[in-house]
């Protein structure tokens, strides 16, 4: 115990004035270089790039250039070169004996970014991005081409080497030249620029600004083997847009147009640029910037267009009459299945540290809500049928996100009492374990089940007899589809799920037959259940699983001759040809009921002698938009919108039709 309090007695007597160091120049910034550039590591080495592009990327966005080379050279050499104004190479007026060059490659919080009057907007902040690349490298030249006179000066490690030399006239050259080596003994041996990294750096940074040329160029043996070209250019007129052009590829939207523009921000605090989409899946590929530089983590400027991208569509929805829907709209319904390209150029940009990751400009949330918004409604109000389908697509994200919160309320309140799946009861289910081959035929009433079970091939077919007319699932709420039993019945017998969790590789039949009598009152259960499967099951639609049985309302019988019609346009066609000129023997079915089960086998059930419609969507979102809004107007919770259809179309009806 004496020897512990000796130790630290003696410890805290070495504790004075002599132990408090000072680091000067850029010493700070090789003892800690996380605190400047986020690490050690492979992202951190790449960020010096960054800072180098970003600073010519400045000069192009203040209109002083307009190209911009990115070179990588073997011994991990990298040069970045613009044809920009040149870094100032006059005495400062501060530091007697030194340019304005060596100042700002040596001193930390040096440059022309403090005020506006070098550049409106910029991504550089506190001065230290070059000084920082100049510290943690082995050896960096700096080239400046200003006033038709070419300048160089080198330094290693953040200390100057030379002074800065005057190489003599240039009459056609202008701009700025940095070449570097970052410091293997701050990186690692192994520590590698990667041809890849930088070459996707330099085109994303093209699209951020439509008035720059990035010319890549890269040494053969890097990229010998991979698809980078050891040449490039890139230049995108369109900016963002090109961009998520290329991000989309061969994916589905829910609309065909992007929205996309861009907009100036009153009293010239900087401007607003963006593209948004609304793929069938997403990968999570949305990207934000401030000034050109990329903030992964987001802030204020993505807050302002989630919130402008949520408030309209919710406005839309109340517009097109569906104001209840519209309050449960959340911002994660609108904006979880967007790829949302936003790029913004604001004065002062705050960043929540030195490597800019998130941006905390409060100003940034309003000035983006307020030029964005205007916009959005005018891209949903021009062209309604656009704006029906993009609403559609995130009405359906958010019926989603509803049904797995209530199944998760119902898990927990559920999860001490859970039973073994059962099979309904009223299911007489076929012999074969293996759905391949199988179908289950979907029938109205009890006595139409009679039939189908003695005319079925008992091996491959099953029977499952619904009483009557279903929910209609369209206009009822979730709590009363989920009591509802006769729904249950056939979502157990199905065994796929429902909605999101719909899995067509768990249907328990190849196929599903909805047979219903070839009647009035047959149409109606039978659109009835494709409404199901649109809303509830739209997968196994989609895969082409769903059939609707052709059942004849007639029977015809001349002699030894007998054929059945579907209705009375086939009856028609029969008595013309097959029937022509005999006297014809008709009688009516009443139901599948009252068919016998070997006429019920013949005519519907027998794979030989049937014929069968498949249901099917279409193969584009914003045509199967259309379907949906078919489905809303006609089964939905309106009656206005039926209303208006049946007066639409009563000129279609026949008399005959009528009678019927």
């Amino acid at each position: 115990m004496s020897d512990l309090f000796a130790s630290a007695t003696a410890t805290s007597a070495d504790y004075d004035a002599h132990s408090i160091e000072v680091l000067e120049g850029l010493e700070p910034v090789r003892r800690r270089p996380g605190m400047y550039i986020g690490g050690t590591d492979e992202r951190a080495l790449h960020h010096l790039a960054a800072e180098v592009l970003d600073n010519s990327m400045d000069e192009a966005v203040a209109g002083h250039a307009n190209r911009i080379e990115m070179t990588l050279e073997p011994g991990n050499r990298l040069t970045i070169t613009d044809n920009g104004r040149g870094m100032p190479v006059d005495p400062h007026p501060k530091y007697p004996g030194k340019s304005a060059l060596e100042v700002i490659l040596t001193m930390l919080h040096s440059g022309g970014k403090f005020s506006n009057k070098a550049y409106a907007t910029s991504g550089g902040l506190h001065g230290v991005g070059v000084s920082v690349v100049n510290a943690l490298s082995t050896e960096t030249v700096i080239t400046v081409a200003r006033n038709k006179e070419l300048y160089r000066q080198t330094f290693s490690k953040g200390e100057p080497v030379t002074k800065l030399e005057k190489l003599g006239p240039t009459q056609n050259r202008r701009g700025t030249q940095v070449t570097f080596t970052p410091d293997s003994e701050i990186f690692g041996e192994e520590a590698k620029f990667k041809p890849a990294r930088l070459y996707r750096l330099a085109r994303s940074k093209a699209y951020l600004f439509a008035g720059v040329e990035i010319r890549w160029k890269c040494d053969p043996s890097l990229v010998e083997g991979s698809e980078i070209p050891a040449e490039a250019v890139f230049q995108f007129p369109g900016g963002l847009a090109d961009h998520l052009k290329e991000q989309i590829g061969e994916r589905g939207c829910a609309t065909t147009d992007f929205f996309k523009g861009r907009q100036e921000f009153p009293g010239s605090q900087g401007l607003v640029e963006w593209a948004v989409a609304w793929p069938l899946w997403t990968d999570g590929g949305s990207s934000f910037y401030c000034n050109t530089i990329p903030t992964p983590d987001g802030g204020t400027h993505e807050q302002g267009i989630r919130a402008a991208l949520t408030r309209g569509v919710r406005a839309f929805a109340e517009l097109t009459g569906q104001q209840k829907r519209a309050k449960e709209i959340q911002a994660e319904d609108v904006v979880g299945g967007a790829e949302i390209l936003l790029s913004v150029f604001i004065r002062d940009p705050q960043f929540q540290s030195q490597t800019k990751d998130r941006l905390t400009s409060p100003d940034a949330a309003r000035l983006v809500e307020a030029a964005v918004r205007d916009h959005f409604d005018h891209y949903l109000t021009d062209n309604m049928e656009r704006g029906r389908a993009l609403l559609g697509f995130i009405l359906d994200r958010m019926d989603d996100r509803l049904r797995r919160k209530a199944e998760r309320e119902v898990k927990r309140k559920t999860a001490t009492s859970s039973r073994k799946l059962r099979l309904p009861g009223k299911l007489t289910d076929c012999a074969n374990d293996d759905p391949a081959g199988t179908e289950i035929f979907i029938v109205e009433g009890d006595s139409a089940g009679g039939s189908a079970k003695q005319a079925r091939d008992r091996k491959t077919q099953a029977i499952l007899p619904i009483r009557g007319k279903i929910l209609n699932v369209a206009s009822a709420s979730a709590d009363k589809i989920r009591g509802n039993q006769e729904i249950a019945d056939l979502i157990l017998a199905l065994g796929c799920g429902t909605r999101d969790r719909c899995d067509p590789a768990q249907l328990r039949y190849d196929r599903v037959v909805i047979m219903t009598d070839a009647d009035v009152d047959g149409a109606h259960i039978a659109t009835l259940l494709m409404t199901f499967f649109f809303t509830e099951m739209p997968k196994i639609v989609e895969q082409g699983a769903l059939y609707l049985a052709q059942p004849p309302l007639y029977r015809l019988s001349s002699g030894g001759t007998v054929a059945y019609a579907r209705d009375d346009v086939h009856r028609g066609e029969l008595e013309k040809s097959l029937f022509k000129g005999k006297k014809v023997d008709v009688s009516r079915f009443k139901g599948l009921g009252e068919m016998n089960p070997n006429q019920l086998r013949e005519t519907t059930m027998d794979p030989k002698t049937r014929s069968m419609l498949r249901v099917t969507l279409p193969e584009e979102y914003q045509q199967q938009r259309g379907v949906k809004d078919l489905v809303d107007r006609l089964m939905g919770r309106n009656p206005e919108h039926r209303f208006n259809f049946i007066q639409s179309h009563a000129a279609e009806i026949s008399e005959e039709e009528i009678d019927a």
